[in-house]
């Protein structure tokens, strides 16, 4: 099954028993058997027929508006309801320590692939060195957190040194100051901010096939109007995939500035680079690795929806919740 990027602009409907796009030059028919989640950037029009359609197929659609922001997400009614898990997922947020052993591991292996991504860079030169120290001297300190607050702050300091650490690697072009968000002042926020939208609602995807409730988290305070534990799963692939796909695209070439439309203090990509950076993206879900437990080759996707299934696994004492560090 594969994830569906629509850009253009057009209607989105149910014909037979397929999903059909029409755009003013472009038809499409997408069986509804291959079809894994949505993402609509264009302007769509849809119908009540088509939502009833995707919502038995179990297919969600995630909306982005014109500058590329998450505006929302189709999510059809939950199919792996188990009152167990719902029970032992809240019952590990209220209990603090539980909380804090599992919202602890997500920072440890976020941090861990970090570090592993600035290692590949080393031989750029000490000052990559000087970043991944004082990223590790951080990472220490991750077991002596007493309160996620405390756990927060760690993090945002391990990521603005790893940011700020992309300029000893990265075409001298594409340079990162300080991290902005809302919104991304250049390219290089641009293009973090976009890929972990893209990463979120992936997450989100696979947190749906699985029996785990999206709204209840431990390293993100679970909030109104947001799946907050689709923000923690996201943390330990953030470096894996997110990061990834910005140094290819960066480094081989792929995006320069005919890729992106900036006003004042505001950079977003443009038709022509969002094509480019979801490709590849894409293609990064795609890939395979070999898995040293499993003993085959999955997909970056599917790491995804393993590490739901082990946090399943630790919240009903079946095995200790481990997340996933490259070891590549």
């Amino acid at each position: 099954m594969k994830n569906y990027y629509i850009i253009k602009n057009g209607i989105l409907k149910r014909e037979k028993n397929t999903v059909y796009f029409e755009g003013k030059d472009c038809k499409k028919f997408i069986p509804i058997n291959d079809i894994n989640s949505l993402f609509i950037f264009g302007e769509i029009r849809i119908n009540t027929k088509l939502l009833v359609f995707l919502s038995k197929n179990k297919v969600p659609i995630h909306f982005f508006n014109y500058y590329n922001f998450y505006i929302g997400s189709f999510y059809p009614k939950e199919y792996l309801n188990s009152g167990i898990v719902i029970v032992k997922q809240v019952e590990h947020y209220l209990d603090p320590e539980k909380r804090m052993k599992i919202a602890m591991e997500i920072v440890n292996s976020s941090v861990f692939n970090m570090i592993k991504n600035l290692k590949y860079y080393l031989k750029h030169g000490k000052e990559l060195r000087n970043f991944i120290d004082k990223i590790q001297a951080l990472k220490e300190r991750i077991e002596k957190t007493k309160s996620i607050e405390e756990l927060m702050g760690i993090e945002g300091s391990c990521r603005e040194n790893y940011y700020l650490a992309f300029n000893e690697f990265l075409r001298s072009n594409f340079k990162f100051n300080n991290r902005t968000k809302q919104p991304p002042e250049n390219e290089i926020n641009c293009l973090i901010s976009f890929g972990n939208t893209l990463l979120y609602t992936t997450c989100l995807t696979e947190i749906y096939n699985t029996q785990l409730n999206p709204t209840i988290s431990y390293l993100h305070e679970p909030l109104e109007r947001r799946f907050s534990l689709a923000l923690d799963i996201a943390e330990i692939f953030k470096p894996l995939i997110v990061d990834k796909v910005i140094f290819n695209l960066i480094n081989n070439r792929f995006v320069n500035e005919s890729c992106f439309d900036k006003q004042l203090n505001f950079c977003y990509l443009n038709e022509k680079g969002k094509r480019i950076f979801l490709q590849k993206y894409d293609e990064k879900l795609r890939t395979t690795i070999y898995h040293k437990e499993l003993k085959r080759k999955i997909s970056y996707q599917h790491l995804i929806r393993i590490e739901c299934y082990k946090l399943i696994k630790h919240l009903l004492n079946d095995k200790e919740f481990e997340g996933f560090k490259a070891w590549w």
